[in-house]
């Protein structure tokens, strides 16, 4: 039985870990959205990255056309596609494109971070600051597309192959701008707790009492993306926990996970039924129903197996 009707989602970002090469990395992806999908997750998502070793996730759409060949019904997508690097135009066409192939499992999770070291992002455009600053004429954009609404000097302009269920359009962000912009286009938001010290609660609620209806999404759509160390016992959980934060400190994903008093943590660590008690609590405070999980563990199969175990602890699977 499931647990209060929680959902559970995967962000991976790719990694590659010590003497394994990229290639067998992405095919650690692929067996991860196969178990993820076995074991009743509801998303598997994948980030933007660039210039960063550790890190195999340079381009969402490339990897998620591969994904999504070999999966069936879980939904994949983008965690985040970088907005601001790119036209809206190229983003809509790419989305729509998965979104014909794979009908009615395509997300298309937007960010405006840069991913990746000052010369990546200057290599990638030159504008980038610049674009950060259109970011709601650019998610306008994005929806119009999505919409087939789009217009270019009064005449229409189409994201083609029009799927027959476009793609989702979700916002992913650490502050309350990023509420801002998606309750603005009627997008979902991701809160990412993984990499922010602030409590995401109040920021979640912003996005909720702002959100803007739309015909195909009346009420707002919140998760909140957390890292996650699983195990057997406290014991062991504690010692993958310590590992995962020396390995994120190392990949430059986040800053070493620290309890928040009173509002929460970036990770969670413990047995199943820990993690279950603390998502559920979470999920009391806060009203989010759905969970993206990130396991930084540095070693594939314990990563799994940490997956498994929450997913049978959450989902009953």
């Amino acid at each position: 039985m499931r647990v209060n009707d929680l959902r559970l989602s995967v962000l991976d970002v790719s990694p590659i870990y010590q003497h394994v090469s990229p290639y067998e990395a992405l095919q650690q992806s692929l067996l991860l959205a196969q178990t993820a999908e076995k074991a009743g997750y509801t998303r598997y998502w994948v980030p933007e990255h660039h210039d960063l070793p550790h890190l195999a996730s340079s381009c969402p759409e490339v990897l998620l056309a591969h994904i999504g060949s070999q999966t069936s019904t879980i939904r994949i997508g983008s965690g985040a596609v970088l907005l601001p690097y790119y036209k809206p135009y190229k983003v809509a066409e790419a989305f729509a494109l998965l979104a014909t192939l794979y009908p009615d499992r395509i997300d298309l999770g937007i960010g405006r971070a840069p991913g990746g070291p000052a010369h990546a992002s200057l290599a990638l455009s030159e504008s980038y600051l610049q674009q950060v600053y259109q970011m709601p004429a650019l998610l306008q954009d994005v929806t119009a597309l999505l919409n087939n609404t789009y217009q270019i000097d009064g005449r229409p302009v189409i994201a083609r192959p029009i799927p027959p269920v476009p793609a989702q359009l979700w916002l992913l962000g650490t502050n309350r701008k990023s509420a801002e912009y998606a309750a603005a286009v009627g997008a979902g938001f991701v809160f990412g707790q993984f990499m922010s010290d602030t409590d995401g609660s109040e920021i979640v609620e912003l996005y909720r009492n702002n959100y803007q209806a739309t015909d195909k999404h009346p009420a707002p759509r919140a998760i909140m993306a957390i890292g996650v160390v699983c195990a057997e016992t406290p014991e062991t959980a504690e010692a993958l926990g310590e590992e995962a934060k020396r390995w994120s400190g190392a990949a430059s994903l986040t800053p070493e996970s620290t309890p928040m008093p009173s509002t929460g943590k970036k990770m969670l660590v413990g047995t199943p039924e820990q993690i279950r008690s603390e998502l559920v609590a979470l999920q009391e405070r806060t009203g989010i129903d759905e969970y993206m999980i990130t396991t930084p563990i540095p070693d594939y199969e314990k990563r799994l197996r940490s997956y498994r175990l929450l997913a049978h602890a959450v989902l009953g699977e």
